[in-house]
């Protein structure tokens, strides 16, 4: 290999990530404490037939987001995606309000998880300093991804695999219980009709638990991200997408089905499940009144693994959007620094610098819990805000692809149902974000307004201060860059 050859190794990331690798990704991203451990609140809130509808509902606007992002990212894939696609098809300034917010987003979520691996790690060893754990978690996540891109891929795909193998051991635990071959004595479907049940407070309550499943599937547009790291984006992509939505649809639905006939909405252990009291899952209820011994045990351990691969996965994104942004040829929205990656394809100082932001952001909790706070706040709605960029870039992209006299059989892979999916999608994600805290607006709370809803005015901040200082306009359709990239292995 020539001297440029290998300056070039050094400075682009490596396309290694199998279609395995990015299938699992994506599904471990979006399979964690939001289906172990909160999703029994959403039974006890809207009872099993309205947290049906909610996850129904959501999985839709999901599937039709990863087609538009499938799309966009075998015609060009791309690390930070969303970021490019945002600049390309929409105006730069968007790009670098999406590539910030989901930067951000990620960064602080690596602190949350870490902070929440800890507090797993204290239902064994109740003695042992909290940030201990917490410091063990990061160093071994930073090592992970420090390590190449196969090794993440490799990781992931195993840490996620625990996640859908315990799944598949829940749902045949919860049938042989349902059916009364374990646990003693047939439960059949009746807590389906139990009190209120199946709906329980209405359209309210449905929208209110909407929203919650609405957090439950972020991480699934990590398919955009692993996108410009895959060997054959064109062909793993879109049997990623495909492979996830319909493997997230069974599962949550198969799961609140099960959960729902076993546990009655008006049981209070369903008001334990949340991420403050990981050692009450509805998964271990579950497993517990099936008869299995050490069930708290098994799925605290499973609970470790989902906590640990949501970090995981959050490392890997922030890194490479931080990456995208400074690698930029049209638009530097982060220091070239960042740009820069090891001999073996990793992005060495961007990986540094979302791993110092994730460790300052961890010590806030010690040092100032209102600061703490509000860096979690900021970063609440930032997932569903680069939903929506996704679902914009990808109407314009589509409408400039066609109105420059293209044709659809041009695209690798196009999105069935333009352009009512992106519309669908941009609408759903602006109900998700209005209706996360009704109630603070109903009551005039001007603190929980500010704290709910304080990533919403930090993007607009962004876009506009970018549009003023650098003078950027919209894109017209007709200048709009829809021509492919080349994939180089």
């Amino acid at each position: 290999m020539s001297a440029k050859k290998n300056e070039n190794a050094a400075t682009e990331v490596k396309r290694e990530l199998k279609s395995r690798h990015i299938s699992m990704i994506a599904l471990g991203g979006c399979i964690g404490t939001g289906l172990f451990v909160t999703s029994g609140a959403t039974i006890h809130d809207a009872g099993p037939g309205g947290a049906l509808i909610a996850y129904i509902l959501m999985g839709a606007m999901v599937y039709f987001l990863m087609t538009s992002l499938g799309e966009m990212a075998t015609n060009m894939p791309v690390s930070g995606s969303f970021s490019v696609y945002s600049a390309k098809y929409v105006d730069p300034a968007l790009g670098f309000a999406m590539g910030w917010n989901y930067w951000f987003n990620w960064a602080i979520t690596v602190a949350v998880d870490i902070s929440t691996a800890a507090l797993v790690m204290k239902f064994w060893l109740p003695d042992v300093p909290m940030w201990i754990w917490s410091a063990i978690a990061l160093g071994l996540i930073f090592s992970i991804n420090i390590m190449s891109v196969s090794a993440f891929g490799e990781t992931e795909f195993w840490m996620s695999l625990i996640k859908v193998v315990t799944i598949i051991i829940f749902l045949v635990v919860g049938v042989l219980t349902i059916l009364g071959i374990m646990g003693g004595h047939a439960v059949g479907f009746s807590n389906f009709t139990y009190k209120q049940a199946p709906f329980v407070g209405g359209i309210p309550a449905i929208i209110s638990v909407f929203v919650v499943a609405g957090f439950s599937f972020q991480g699934t547009e990590l398919v955009g991200i692993t996108a410009g790291e895959t060997e054959d984006p064109h062909k793993s992509v879109p049997k990623a997408i495909h492979e996830v939505f319909w493997r997230i649809i069974l599962f949550y639905i198969f799961t609140i089905v099960i959960i729902a006939a076993i546990i009655p909405y008006t049981s209070p252990d369903l008001l334990g499940s949340s991420e403050s009291n990981v050692a009450i899952s509805p998964f271990t209820i579950v497993f517990q009144r099936a008869g299995l011994a050490g069930a708290a045990s098994i799925m605290n351990a499973v609970i470790l693994t989902s906590v640990i691969s949501s970090a995981n996965s959050g490392m890997y994104a922030s890194t490479r959007m931080l990456y995208s942004m400074a690698d930029s040829k049209d638009e530097k929205y982060a220091p070239k620094i960042f740009a820069k990656t090891s001999k073996n394809g990793i992005p060495i100082y961007a990986l540094l610098a979302t791993t110092l932001v994730s460790l300052l952001t961890f010590l806030t909790s010690f040092i100032g819990p209102k600061i703490y706070m509000w860096l979690v706040a900021a970063s609440g709605l930032t997932g569903f805000i680069a939903w929506m960029g996704i679902a914009i870039s990808h109407y314009r992209f589509r409408k400039a692809f066609v109105k420059q006299g293209h044709q659809l059989n041009e695209l690798k892979y196009h999105a069935k149902w333009f352009p009512l999916g992106p519309i669908l999608a941009l609408l759903l994600s602006l109900v998700v974000i209005a209706g996360q805290n009704v109630n603070a607006f109903a009551n005039f709370n001007l603190f929980e307004i500010a704290i709910t809803y304080m990533s919403v005015p930090l993007v607009v901040i962004l876009y506009l201060g970018y549009k003023f200082i650098k003078k950027t306009k919209v894109v017209p359709l007709d200048e709009v860059d829809v021509s492919p990239s080349k994939v180089e292995k």
